[in-house]
């Protein structure tokens, strides 16, 4: 017997459900970074399929993998790293046949918009020079994992130990420096596209850090694994990839 959602790997877009039927909610576990463009996503699926009801928690990627292991409520995870969706991967919480690639992001070092900083590289970050940098938490958050991955590569990780300032996500990182509570922050490129306090001072190599791609799956535990589907079909295919490239994702 061929499994349920293998059949829908192989079918059509959707038609519009009959609105008098019961509406479907579905929780999306997703990373912090995708917060404006799943807003943005949302409202659009939620016209085109009026029996579901869209419902995200956002978070920083391995904390949202714990909960989920833990028994929260979750239908599809939206992660920014490969590593906490292989977690769940391995400890059998997957409909593995439709983990996918969804999204690509870059690292930048980012300052208020009236900074008067010079450093143009994250080559020419001198400790003495700074007092604080916000940064995610390295165990917990992917921006924070890959950035301490650069800083590493850089020799500045602990040189840098008494300027860090940890957050539980990217959107931490870029409300603290929006506030002028930092001097520096480093988020993805999408998250400073999306703001008009903090400008991009620096751009990291790709090659000084794991490549930072977003991962999506539907969850075994989910209770509605059809419509789930077919949301991250959507996401995935040709109106998904559009918004995401509105939010200055890859």
């Amino acid at each position: 017997m061929v499994p349920l959602l293998m059949i829908l790997l192989i079918g059509c877009t959707p038609a519009k459900e009959d609105s008098s039927s019961e509406k479907v909610e579905l929780h999306i576990s997703a990373a912090a970074s995708l917060t404006d463009a799943l807003d943005d996503f949302k409202k659009a699926y939620e016209k085109e399929h009026e029996n579901v009801e869209l419902t995200f928690m956002y978070g920083g990627s391995g904390k949202l993998a714990a909960s989920i292991e833990n028994g929260a409520p979750a239908d599809v995870f939206l992660s920014a790293s490969k590593k906490d969706m292989d977690s769940l991967e391995e400890k059998n919480f997957l409909h593995v046949s439709t983990r996918e690639n969804f999204a690509k992001n870059r690292l930048v070092m980012i300052a208020s918009e009236d900074s008067k900083s010079t450093i143009t590289s994250f080559e020419e970050i001198d400790p003495a020079t700074i007092d604080h940098v916000v940064i995610g938490e390295p165990e917990t958050v992917p921006v924070g994992r890959y950035t301490k991955e650069v800083f590493n590569h850089l020799k500045l990780w602990e040189p840098m130990q008494d300027k860090f300032v940890l957050t539980s996500d990217v959107r931490q990182v870029l409300t603290q420096v929006e506030l002028g509570n930092a001097d520096y922050g480093v988020v993805y490129s999408s998250d400073a596209f999306v703001s008009d306090k903090v400008k991009v001072i620096a751009e990291s190599d790709p090659r000084w850090h794991e490549e930072i791609v977003y991962p999506g799956a539907v969850l075994k535990d989910s209770k509605h694994a059809e419509e789930a589907y077919q949301f991250f079909n959507t996401l995935i295919g040709e109106q998904g990839q559009e918004i995401l490239a509105k939010y200055g994702f890859k």
